[in-house]
């Protein structure tokens, strides 16, 4: 992995693939490079590094053509190095490769391919498919590529041209993402629709097995049998400013500002004041087949796990139905209890998630039913899907998610109303409750977003700090989880996050003069029993910043700092503690030099298992 651009028309290439890559460094990314076709050959240029080398080195030796390909990669065969950057190429040029994915049977593969003759140059499982089409190459490129993707075990997303076949682009995909642009006298492919949004919003989605012929005036889509797909043209819908930072030094920054609206984007036309009724217009699940339900399973990665987290919780207390949250690449191993009467819901922001996605299709292979929460119209999730639910959350380019995730938080407390109300089994006083404090959930992020230059203060005093403890009870553990992974994805700052509970089972061990911790007491049941936690830190020499509700001001008498919420319904107060925490994280990588947007060795798709 990580991201794919190609282009063919009328137009210098070069140029539209840098400027595509760009589109796509959220992505992440530790080497990137380009391939054009022009009089008989195709230049490569690829690098190490950032993306300005490879756009310096380009300058310096251009690659002039109107066909080509490029990537960005994130290593996972093969250290980054300038030869092992994409693209790959056989032994005479002839056939160029840019993939994303993992080829599991690449050994078996080149160890043949080495048995006739090929040599390889780098340590990549990229380079025997290039090797392989070569080999296999007789009449055309399609037949080559087709027969050589019969023969890959893995996923992938390939962009190939030949020098024998020069005025087409093959991509074909499985099980990792890859669109089609469609545009006049020119088309493209792209791992993701921002690399292509600036020159066209009318695309194909490819799904799995599907193969897309390229030439400038003509995209033929072809299914796994070889007939035409019948694919339909998807039209974007957001603008590409949308995919911007407008303003702010660092995408993260606007995304956090950009909550309030999201929040209200997600409830629009779906819950609302003047409604007792909550409209979900693409969940099809309805009373008389909820009575059939009797497990659900919410599985997700990373921050999604953690607004899964949360889910299982609203689910189970507001329909009473059994709930496991479990993180996807764990699920599927673990032989989970699957039939006809479960419902899973799967959680992914960018709905290509690999692990999330396997978890799905094996849950879909014992029949039973899926719903998914996702901010990507079209993904292959959202596709396979029985009932989505998309978090209009718009694009989120950071790697580190913040309004995907608040949004995902949203789609929960609808879902478990949603469910409640069908089952009978919340009051209309409670559910109007709930419903009122969603509703004002953009206003209480209003709310924190005006204390921002405290927690800009606090950060910068305490940029240096190596170790944080994160403490919570109930659905404050959820939260200082996501808090936690925060701080160490995007500071790194070592960080652990504990049910206020487990203290005395080990974790105290570790505190002493000078800890900080991050004390979240937003829950009115369990209050008391956080200001002892907080008493047994304290006396050890930690220093407690703490996170509360304003009427819970006895938090004062032992925090060292607070910064409160607006009060609220307390199941819906992880939102707006969490953004106090987005920001925390934020100031303190912005106060350490860290790269905010794109973090070291992490990916903001993760399309491989």
């Amino acid at each position: 992995m990580c991201g794919i651009v190609g282009y063919i028309g009328d137009k210098e290439a070069a140029p539209i693939l840098v400027e595509g890559l760009k589109k796509l460094e959220y992505r992440g990314y530790d080497s990137a490079g380009i391939a054009v076709y022009k009089d008989g050959e195709i230049a490569i240029r690829k690098r190490k590094g950032r993306l300005a080398i490879l756009d310096e080195e380009v300058t310096k030796n251009p690659a002039q053509g109107n066909t080509g390909i490029g990537h960005t990669r994130w290593a996972t065969h093969g250290a980054p190095s300038d030869i092992n950057s994409h693209p790959h190429c056989n032994s005479d040029c002839s056939v160029t490769i840019v993939h994303n994915g993992i080829i599991e049977n690449y050994m078996d593969l080149k160890e043949d391919l080495i048995a006739k003759g090929y040599r390889f140059l780098s340590e990549t499982d990229t380079e025997v498919i290039a090797h392989l089409i070569d080999d296999l190459y007789d009449t055309d490129l399609l037949t080559a590529v087709q027969d050589a993707a019969k023969l890959l075990k893995g996923s992938y997303a390939l962009g190939v041209m030949s020098t024998k076949d020069p005025e087409k682009i093959i991509a074909v995909r499985k099980d990792s993402p890859l669109v089609v642009g469609l545009g006049e006298r020119e088309n493209f492919i792209a791992s993701d629709i921002p690399a292509i949004l600036s020159h066209t919003r009318r695309v194909y989605l490819l799904d799995d097995n599907e193969i897309a012929i390229l030439t400038a005036d003509d995209v033929k889509v072809l299914d796994k049998y070889g007939e035409e797909a019948g694919k339909q043209v998807f039209k974007v819908d957001w603008d590409a400013a949308d995919a911007e930072k407008g303003g702010y030094d660092y995408f993260m920054h606007k995304e956090i500002h950009e909550q309030p609206k999201a929040l209200r984007d997600t409830m629009t036309s779906r819950i609302s004041a003047e409604n007792e009724d909550i409209v979900l217009d693409k969940i099809k699940l309805g009373k008389e087949e909820l009575k059939n339900i009797n497990k659900v399973y919410i599985v997700a990665c990373g921050t999604a796990y953690h607004a899964g987290l949360i889910g299982k919780y609203v689910i189970e207390k507001y329909a009473r139905i059994p709930v496991e949250a479990d993180i996807a690449s764990e699920f599927r191993y673990r032989n989970p209890i699957v039939d006809e009467n479960t419902l899973l819901i799967v959680v992914s922001q960018s709905g290509e998630t690999a692990d999330t996605l396997a978890a799905m299709r094996l849950v879909k292979e014992s029949n039973g039913r899926v719903m998914a929460i996702t901010n990507v119209i079209g993904s292959t999730i959202s596709r396979e899907a029985d009932d989505v639910m998309y978090t209009w959350a718009g694009p989120e380019i950071a790697v580190a998610s913040t309004k995907a995730y608040t949004t995902q938080l949203t789609c929960m407390y609808m879902i478990g109303l949603h469910l409640g109300l069908l089952k009978e089994t919340i009051t209309k006083d409670f559910y109007n409750s709930i419903r009122t404090a969603l509703l004002r959930s953009p206003e209480d992020i209003e709310f924190v977003l005006k204390q921002e230059e405290k927690i800009k203060e606090f950060a910068y005093n305490n940029f240096k700090v190596e170790d944080m403890f994160f403490l919570g009870r109930g659905l404050d553990n959820y939260v200082a989880m996501e808090g936690s992974l925060k701080m160490k994805e995007i500071s790194y700052i070592h960080s652990e996050a504990y049910p206020a509970g487990e203290l005395k089972h080990g974790t105290i061990a570790l505190v002493e003069e000078g800890t900080i911790i991050i004390a979240l007491c937003t829950q009115e049941e369990v209050f008391e029993k956080m200001m002892s936690n907080i008493k047994e830190v304290k006396a050890r020499g930690a220093y407690i910043l703490a996170f509360a509700q304003e009427k819970n001001k006895a938090i004062e008498k032992e925090a060292d700092q607070v910064f409160y919420i607006r009060d609220t319904e307390d199941d819906l107060a992880s939102i707006g503690t969490v953004v106090y925490l987005q920001l925390l994280a934020y100031y303190l990588s912005v106060a350490r030099g860290c790269d905010v947007d794109k973090p070291r060795n992490l990916a903001k798709s993760v399309t491989v298992e």
